[in-house]
């Protein structure tokens, strides 16, 4: 059956990219660009939290930066400028995702066991596992990118497996169940942890709340924007071969669209996560009122 004709985007896709992609753009970038100014030059001491924070924020500027080239790159050819910025675009999107869970199992260590925090946790080793994880998903993509052109060129800025195989079901896996899972699993369990805590003023029980509802944001955040992506993966991977042109047809708009969906979510990370973290309030108070933080005020985010 030939369906080559239905992977081309349709020209209201190419619309919605345009419409949506370019006010992401701008936003995201200066949301981005704030928070690793304060990241990185504002505060004077740097912790677990801030080093997860700014490699976040790096990652959804580098993912920023390919989306200019997926609304204007319309080739079907996969030429090596084309590779190259494909493959960051995959990359900083699963770091993305990668980042964000390793925050809510940091946040589940530090609040569940306070005192093996002490042991488990350190600056070091936290730029370590970022390191590690930027070492792994750059041999990843670029080891799948080699193995599927080499099968199949396919289009520019599409899936990194444009046929059944075993790199797309990895993507559903390992780039999103495995990630959901952990993230789901840390965030109930604080939730359960902070409202058993007993005989706390009134003030202390706003700061609880406060903190649950940034919780429950931050995964509502992670399902609304990276599921209907991946459940487009899978469609698309458990279909491929039986469907006919018009589901395929339909499968392929339903991954564009989610795709859109998941592309938002490097603007929306400035609010899960940058903007209500405690050091990032405080070095912004500084830097509107251009006094140093004390090193004491340094403080983690829930």
């Amino acid at each position: 059956m030939n369906c080559s004709n239905l992977t081309s985007e349709n020209h209201a896709v190419h619309l919605a990219q345009t419409f949506i992609y370019v006010p992401v753009f701008f936003t995201g970038i200066i949301l981005n660009m704030l928070a690793l100014r304060v990241f990185c030059c504002r505060l004077t001491k740097w912790t677990e939290t801030r080093i997860y924070m700014t490699n976040l924020a790096i990652t959804d500027c580098l993912f920023l930066f390919t989306l200019p080239f997926k609304l204007v790159y319309r080739t079907d050819h996969m030429d090596k400028l084309c590779i190259v910025l494909e493959a960051a675009y995959f990359i900083n999107r699963y770091m993305s995702i990668f980042l964000i869970t390793v925050i809510a199992l940091d946040r589940y260590i530090a609040v569940r066991y306070p005192l093996q925090a002490k042991n488990v946790r350190s600056p070091l080793k936290s730029a370590l596992v970022c390191g590690l994880f930027w070492i792994l998903m750059i041999s990843i993509v670029c080891i799948s990118k080699y193995m599927n052109d080499e099968e199949d060129p396919g289009i520019c800025f599409r899936s990194i497996s444009r046929r059944p195989s075993v790199h797309s079901f990895a993507i559903v896996i390992w780039g999103f169940l495995i990630p959901l899972i952990i993230l789901s699993f840390c965030s109930i369990q604080i939730i359960k942890k902070l409202t058993r805590k007993k005989n706390v003023d009134l003030h202390e029980e706003k700061l609880i709340q406060k903190a649950i509802k940034i919780i429950l944001a931050n995964m509502t955040t992670f399902i609304i924007c990276f599921l209907p992506l991946h459940v487009a993966y899978f469609i698309q991977f458990i279909e491929f071969t039986d469907a006919s042109c018009a589901k395929r047809k339909q499968n392929d708009l339903f991954l564009n669209v989610a795709a859109i969906l998941a592309n938002i979510n490097c603007c929306l990370d400035a609010f899960c996560y940058y903007f209500v973290s405690k050091e990032f309030q405080e070095a912004s108070i500084d830097l509107r009122t251009q006094h140093q933080v004390p090193e004491n005020q340094d403080t983690e985010m829930v």
